[in-house]
Formats: structure tokens, C-alpha cells, sequence
């Protein structure tokens, strides 16, 4: 890969950035910001390939795992923690793992993401297999934790995943699926916890909402199987079940009480 640009630690097309007022600064990272949500429009097609992929093996009780270091690992952790309260899906369905572990979350662990065979290690741990998905995101797309384990992913006949930001990257050429948002230079050049982070994340988004929409944990618009975790979802769950069911408010919160969930308690009241 000697002809391997990485554009996600190009110099910022902006200088003099300490010069600049807060307005200014501010409005030179939105400008940016606007670039985001076109780069990842193009990577659409991919994305639907990826997601197709996934809902095949989910159906068949395949997981879905993802992969990466710093703040690349911290997002695909973070995708995978929301599923459960969202979708009522176990956490085993959607599993992020991050170089240096969970510690890795919150504090930079020293060379983790520099081993490329740790990562296969951690994944033999749950077990992956060929109903399952490995999904790599690395932002520079040249962390070798991530391209470490893409490799032993594919040579072991898993689907294989990468959300990069820099074209034709070497983890990108370790994955079946490429998803590349090429999103330009950072603001501040090499953060790739701004432009590069926020694609990522939308990727993510769009990868588990639409996967959790045709596995049948939305009706409608609606988190129908969402946890009841706080008043709010309670509150929101209530409303939902008054919608749908034509009940008081209170009838319909005592039944989502006794059944836990709004698709559970709708179920139960139609049958």
C-alpha cells in the first residue's frame, strides 16, 4: 500500500485557528460538518450489501460484532450498548469490542490497537462463527488491531465489514464490504473525533436501525419492544398503547406494566 493516502490526517483546510474568534471557529466547523451526511449518502450501496448480510445471518441466530480502537472502538461500543434498551434485543446480538478493553472507553491504553492478533483472540472468546458479521471501523483505515482480525474473520469464511473515512485503506482491503464516507480533512488536523467520528457514527446508526426494522423490533415508526428503563419510556410506551388500543391512559400504563413491553402488551390485549 505504498501509493496509500491517509486523508483523515491531511492538513486541515483551515490555519491560524487560535486567531480566529469563537463565531469564526464555530462556523468553520460546521461548514465542515455539512460534508458529512453527502459522504455517506454515496456509501449507501454498501451499506444496504452489509446490512442484507446481516439480517440473512441474524435470522439464523448470527451476532453482530464490531471492531476497532480509540474513539473508532468507543462508537461501535457505543452502537451496540444502545440496542438492547432501544429494540429489547439481548446484548448478545450486537457486541462491540475495543483495543485495551473496556477500561479503553474511558482512558487511552498504550499500543493496544498496535497487536494484530489480539483482536482474533477476543472474538474466539464469544465464539464467532460463520452465521455471525465482523464489522472493522478505523477511521485512518490502518489500525492493525482491526486489520488483524478482518483477515482471520475472512479466512474463516465470516462476512466481513469496514467503515473507513480513507479510500482504499488497508483495513478496508481486509474486508468483503467496503463502506468508505471520505469525508475530507479534519478541522483540527488528524482529529478524527469530529468529521471521521460522526460519519462513522451515522453509518452505525443506519447499519443497526435498519437491521433491527427488518428483524421486526419497529411497528410503524414506533420502539415497540424499546426497554422501560425510566418514567419516560414508561410515559412513552403508555402513549403508544393509547394510540394503538384506543384505551385511557391509565388502563394502558397498567398494561404495559404487566406485560413489559408495548408489542407484548398490545399482543396480549388483541388476542
Amino acid at each position: 500500500m505504498n501509493d496509500f493516502i491517509k486523508i483523515t490526517e491531511q492538513s486541515s483546510l483551515y490555519d491560524n485557528l487560535e486567531k480566529k474568534s469563537i463565531k469564526e471557529i464555530l462556523t468553520e466547523i460546521n461548514q465542515e460538518d455539512q460534508k458529512i451526511a453527502l459522504a455517506v449518502k454515496k456509501t449507501i450501496p454498501e451499506i444496504e450489501k452489509l446490512v442484507s448480510g446481516i439480517v440473512k445471518r441474524m435470522k439464523r441466530g448470527g451476532r453482530l460484532f464490531y471492531i476497532g480502537a480509540g474513539t473508532s472502538g468507543r462508537l461501535g461500543v457505543l452502537d451496540a450498548s444502545e440496542i438492547p434498551p432501544t429494540f429489547g434485543m439481548p446484548p448478545t446480538y450486537v457486541i462491540g469490542l475495543i483495543a485495551g478493553g473496556d477500561i479503553a472507553l474511558r482512558n487511552p491504553v498504550e499500543q493496544a490497537e498496535d497487536n494484530y492478533d489480539i483482536g482474533w483472540e477476543e472474538l474466539l472468546e464469544y465464539g464467532i462463527n460463520e452465521n455471525d458479521t465482523l464489522v472493522g471501523i478505523a477511521a485512518s483505515g490502518t489500525t492493525p488491531y482491526v486489520i488483524g482480525a478482518l483477515r482471520k474473520a475472512r479466512e474463516n469464511g465470516i462476512l466481513t465489514g469496514a467503515i473507513c473515512c480513507s479510500p482504499n485503506s488497508p483495513v478496508a482491503d481486509e474486508a468483503e464490504i467496503k463502506i468508505e464516507p471520505i469525508v475530507g480533512p479534519e478541522y483540527v488536523t488528524g482529529s478524527t473525533r469530529m468529521k471521521s467520528g460522526t460519519a462513522q457514527k451515522m453509518v452505525l446508526n443506519m447499519i443497526t436501525t435498519t437491521t433491527m426494522i427488518k428483524l421486526g423490533r419497529v411497528k410503524g415508526n414506533r420502539m415497540v419492544n424499546m426497554q422501560l428503563t425510566n418514567q419516560k419510556l414508561v410515559d412513552r410506551g403508555t402513549r403508544m398503547i393509547v394510540d394503538e388500543l384506543g384505551l385511557s391512559y391509565e388502563q394502558a400504563h397498567n398494561l404495559l406494566l404487566l406485560h413489559g413491553s408495548v408489542k407484548a402488551a398490545t399482543d396480549s390485549y388483541k388476542e
